[in-house]
């Protein structure tokens, strides 16, 4: 294949991720093999259910976790959590493949019960998305608590021109979306060796599935 025809491939691939956020369906993003080299399994927060969040336990396995817009987080006062800790642990955050964490808090909405539930973690996901579609209107404190069951993360300002975490890539495509800038993601695990899913395996997983499958520098050449 020619670098022309790789190229449209590749935008005709992130084309249709976008398509497939906009309709509430999920997507698989693959990061970049020097960086996590996993594969998130993304889906848009206002269209998740009991069902979604069931999948993701099941299918995927990682950290259920909601990417917002900074703008969004800083409307909220959510930090980086690095930045808040006062503990030694959190003095030195050594990370492989980053700068930094994207973690902000841990939060229930405060009509959930434990809040860990499908039922619970959905409609906090949920009222998250729709606080972000409407940051100033929203009292983040009256609706939601910490610590809770769902990981907040708060993007790089300038997203993919920032950094190329699934943080970015999420909220990058949510904008191309045009849908709130709250995206959950969750990393894909393998029940065999323990380690991420391989990107060939989350391959067959998205066809079989029905999913579509994506590179995430192909999302930062068509979105950056």
């Amino acid at each position: 294949m020619t670098g022309d025809a790789s190229t449209a491939t590749a935008t005709a691939t992130v084309d249709r991720a976008v398509d497939a956020l906009r309709r509430g369906d999920p997507i698989l993003v693959h990061d970049a093999a020097d960086r996590e080299g996993e594969v998130d399994l993304i889906y848009p927060a206002g269209a998740v259910t009991p069902e979604a969040v069931a999948r993701m336990r099941n299918d995927a396995g990682g950290l259920v976790c909601v990417a917002l817009a900074d703008a969004v987080a800083a409307a909220f006062d959510l930090p980086y959590v690095q930045e808040v800790i006062d503990h030694p642990a959190a003095a030195d955050h050594d990370l492989g493949y980053d700068e930094r964490s994207s973690f902000s808090l841990t939060v229930n909405h405060r009509d959930t019960y434990t809040g860990i539930t499908d039922e619970d973690r959905a409609l906090t996901i949920t009222e998250l998305a729709a606080a972000a579609a409407d940051p100033e209107s929203v009292d983040f404190a009256g609706e939601f608590r910490a610590p809770g069951h769902v990981h907040v993360l708060r993007a790089a300002p300038d997203l993919l021109a920032d950094r190329e975490g699934h943080t970015e890539l999420a909220v990058a495509l949510a904008g191309a979306a045009d849908l709130p800038p709250a995206m959950v993601v969750c990393e894909m695990l393998d029940d065999e060796t323990g380690g991420a899913l391989s990107p060939a395996a989350a391959r067959t997983y998205a066809d079989r599935e029905g999913l579509v499958y994506v590179e995430g520098s192909a999302v930062v050449e068509r979105l950056g």
